[in-house]
């Protein structure tokens, strides 16, 4: 089956060249309306659907360019082609700044009608891949739709069976005598806990590919602060850049300031006693266009044992290694109050991002940092 013809709206004052454009261009294939001024283009356009519409320059009272004016202040015009007489560059150039997709100088003789018909071809297959272009575009915004929804119900499933395996640790937890049993599944909860923070937020927003990592740190030290204060007041603060990171990367992060607290609410502070745990995380410019992360946790407790060695059994230490070894990461340990009797403790965790670990300030959903 043929497709329709192209319907064109050809306005023009002159009746003679009206009727032998109608006739010509039929020939060609196309079905043509006419009109005999501009505001009769203007209303025609208005009611009817064209799929092109052809407008000379030079008619009295409202001219071509006037016209166009008119054309493309109605909702949906069609694409226009712009014909004249002039060959006065100035007219062309003007009418294409105000809209028109094509200009055809006015000849004698069939050639004219010729040049008209391959500006049509052309206009119109520049309309219909503008059209593909568009359809194609928004099937894609539904579709990323779609995809960011399911994501979301994933996240939200995850993180309810996240949920319910902390309910069985703690079930667990509660269950045993040995202490370092008790400690270790206390510690595991809190693992799980970190990771379930992050599915939490995914879900409940708009963006499945990045975290706000001042806003996922500042839930997380809530939480940490509550699971470290059923014997002895524990408060965990942070101050942090804010910067949205990659899902990936906030788990990373989470992980391991869970695992610098933990050890701060443990052993800093005497076992009865209070005492604060200061999260801290900045971002700074680094060469190549990355980005240097530092991520600090500090206590005003009574500091590392003299000869510097890791209190409890190393796993948390080994666990931050092993998540952050391929990004070049560093853990340093340094007294807060050097020579006081509690020095405290500052242990830092930097970490080398590259630009895609960041989203770009571009997309809207951008920290206030920027690179």
């Amino acid at each position: 089956m043929n497709p329709p013809a192209a319907r064109i709206l050809y306005i023009d004052d002159d009746e003679g060249l009206r009727r032998l454009a109608a006739r010509v261009l039929a020939r060609k294939g196309y079905t043509i309306t006419t009109a005999a001024s501009g505001d009769e283009g203007v209303a025609l356009t208005a009611r009817e659907r064209f799929d092109l519409v052809a407008v000379d320059h030079y008619m009295p009272g409202r001219d071509g360019l006037s016209t166009l004016e008119g054309l493309r202040a109605l909702p949906d015009c069609p694409p226009i082609v712009y014909v004249t007489g002039s060959e006065e560059s100035r007219i062309a150039v003007a009418a294409l700044k105000a809209g028109a997709q094509d200009y055809v100088v006015k000849t004698v003789g069939e050639d004219f009608f010729d040049l008209l018909a391959q500006s049509f071809d052309q206009v119109l297959e520049a309309a219909a891949l503008r059209r593909a272009r568009d359809r194609a575009e928004e099937d894609l915004r539904a579709s990323n739709a779609r995809l960011e929804a399911l994501l979301r119900e994933v996240n939200h499933r995850v993180a309810n069976n996240l949920q319910m395996v902390m309910a069985f640790v703690s079930m667990q937890a509660r269950s045993v005598d040995n202490a370092a049993a008790r400690d270790a599944l206390h510690r595991a909860h809190q693992r799980i806990a970190t990771i379930a923070q992050v599915n939490r937020r995914l879900y409940t927003s708009n963006d499945v590919e990045f975290v706000a990592i001042d806003e996922y740190l500042a839930a997380l030290a809530s939480d940490m602060g509550e699971a470290w204060s059923t014997h002895r007041t524990r408060t965990v603060t942070v101050d942090a850049d804010a910067a949205r990171v990659k899902t990936d990367l906030a788990v990373t992060i989470g992980l391991a300031a869970n695992e610098l607290v933990g050890n701060a609410c443990k052993y800093a502070y005497p076992a009865e006693a209070e005492g604060q745990v200061r999260v801290t995380l900045r971002l700074a410019e680094a060469a190549g266009g990355n980005t240097l992360l530092t991520l600090s946790v500090e206590d005003d407790g009574q500091g590392m044992p003299p000869d510097g060695s890791v209190q409890g059994t190393g796993l948390g230490t080994r666990l931050i290694d092993a998540l952050t070894r391929s990004r070049g990461a560093r853990l340093a340990h340094a007294p807060v109050h050097p020579g006081q009797a509690m020095p405290g403790t500052r242990a830092s965790l930097t970490l080398t991002l590259g630009p895609e670990d960041l989203a770009p300030a571009e997309d809207g959903l951008a920290a206030d940092f920027q690179i």
